[in-house]
């Protein structure tokens, strides 16, 4: 990063506050629920079991669409949102039936020929779950069109969806996400560790990060750049509201498309930006394709960008290559740290 004088960080105190009431409260709420459903377990009181560390019978949690009471245990689990694939796994949670075709090779269940594959939403096989029947659907993402499907091939399952709500903070939407699974799943305290990496991350970000420093988002695809708009813009988006980003470039009516918003090259050379940050859309779903260009080939190979101040001074920070289809707490986590690292090298 350049090392020009930085004037001092605006203050991320209230926000941190703020931050840190927000998964409190949505952990005492988790308490309480649990308690209740608690106190709905059986115990042999001929045997003298202490009814309250008997093991509960359900647990009520808030998603998207409601209140949802998901009997325990689980039987039968599965998984189509892949913001959830990674924290699954990394819990050891076996699944039934998932979108198999949607993880990337860094996802464990890939390897696993037990699980039956729901196929991608484009074309999936949304039948196949009726064998498994399932207790639980993590549903979301871009199967998110499928729930009332979901919900009337397996009628006894819970179609549980948490996707960041429109409207509300992303970073927070994570947070609730990653609560409410601990609590399904029965993993709060590695809940509770996933959402401290990614806060201590959010606060390096914002601790080294100069209001000064203007910004661009970009993906790549297809040897494509796409723009990537402040707020709305896909994956990157939001962390112009999160770390309060200056964009070098501000185009009305941005949108979320998943390959970005048309932009010349020239457009982003006469922006400027001190900082450019990437996600290489290809790299997770095309990379083994022989016409695949890496998107660091692309920015950096540009003759019209070469006098960019972000590429000229090697400020360019790229998500990671699975990202397009892992875009959990974790890849945020992990992109946050490299940010601030760039962030804090100056």
């Amino acid at each position: 990063m350049s090392s020009r004088p930085r004037p001092s960080a605006v203050s991320t105190a209230p926000r941190r506050a703020a931050r840190r009431g927000y998964v409190a409260a949505l952990a005492a709420a988790s308490v309480l629920a649990l308690g209740a459903c608690a106190g709905e377990a059986t115990a042999d009181d001929e045997a003298g079991d202490d009814p309250t560390t008997a093991q509960a019978t359900s647990v009520e949690v808030e998603d998207n669409n409601g209140t949802q009471t998901i009997r325990l245990p689980l039987e039968s689990v599965v998984a189509t949102d892949n913001r959830t694939f990674e924290t699954l796994s990394d819990w050891g949670i076996e699944l039934t039936a998932a979108a198999v075709s949607l993880m990337p090779d860094t996802i464990a269940y890939t390897d696993d020929d037990t699980i039956i594959d729901l196929g991608n939403h484009r074309e999936p096989d949304l039948e196949a779950i009726v064998a498994v029947e399932p207790d639980l659907i993590v549903n979301g993402q871009r199967f998110t069109q499928y729930h009332d499907d979901f919900a009337g091939l397996a009628p006894d399952a819970v179609v549980l969806e948490l996707d960041p709500r429109e409207g509300e903070p992303f970073d927070d939407e994570l947070r609730r996400q990653i609560t409410v699974l601990g609590e399904v799943f029965g993993h709060q305290d590695d809940a509770a560790q996933l959402i401290a990496d990614f806060d201590a991350a959010i606060d390096r970000v914002a601790a080294a990060y100069d209001p000064a420093t203007t910004v661009m988002a970009v993906n790549t695809s297809g040897g494509e750049i796409g723009y990537i708009a402040p707020s709305v813009g896909r994956t990157i988006g939001p962390m112009f509201d999160i770390f309060g980003l200056t964009p070098a470039l501000e185009v009305p009516d941005g949108s979320d498309d998943h390959e970005g918003d048309d932009i010349s090259v020239e457009a982003i050379a006469d922006s400027d930006p001190d900082l450019i940050l990437v996600m290489d859309r290809d790299a997770a779903i095309s990379a083994d394709d022989p016409a695949y260009v890496p998107g660091a080939d692309i920015i950096e190979d540009s003759e019209a960008l070469a006098n960019v101040t972000a590429v000229a001074d090697g400020n360019i920070v790229y998500m990671p290559a699975d990202t397009y289809t892992n875009e959990g707490i974790q890849t945020y986590t992990e992109f946050f740290n490299t940010l601030a690292d760039a962030l804090e090298q100056g």
